[in-house]
């Protein structure tokens, strides 16, 4: 079973940690993410999950906090990524319901935003290939 951290610790990690060194990844759709969202998050739905994505910057930081709507998906993504990631990955008790901390609203914000699909209309490459 994957760690959680509830949403007072992520408070906190987050005030104390490098910009580097803790990501956030909201896997809520991207509607819910433009509405609202952790204040540095990326968005990444768990179907763009590939080895690709595994190149982006959010997960090279040396702790990944993943967040849903509950905190019931994101248990399985944070397993997921746990599998794959040279980080520490931990899951956000109660999901983005549960979040009383700073919000961003839209996809603007310099250090989130949505990240872009990996497949093409022609379907996964090579290098796209899910885990």
């Amino acid at each position: 079973m994957v760690a959680t951290t509830t949403p007072t610790e992520l408070q906190e990690r987050l005030d104390e940690a490098d910009d580097d060194a803790l990501s956030v990844v909201d896997i809520r759709d991207p509607s819910s993410y433009a509405a609202g969202h952790i204040e540095g998050a990326v968005n990444v739905q768990p179907h763009q999950l590939s080895t690709a994505t595994l190149d982006a910057e959010w997960a090279q930081a040396d702790a990944v906090v993943v967040a849903c709507y509950h905190g019931k998906s994101s248990q399985r993504v944070a397993m997921l990524l746990d599998q794959h990631l040279d980080a520490d990955v931990a899951s956000l008790d109660g999901g983005f319901e549960g979040w009383d901390g700073p919000i961003a609203d839209g996809r603007g914000d310099s250090e989130g935003g949505a990240v872009s699909p990996t497949r093409t209309e022609e379907g996964p490459g090579p290098s796209d290939a899910p885990f």
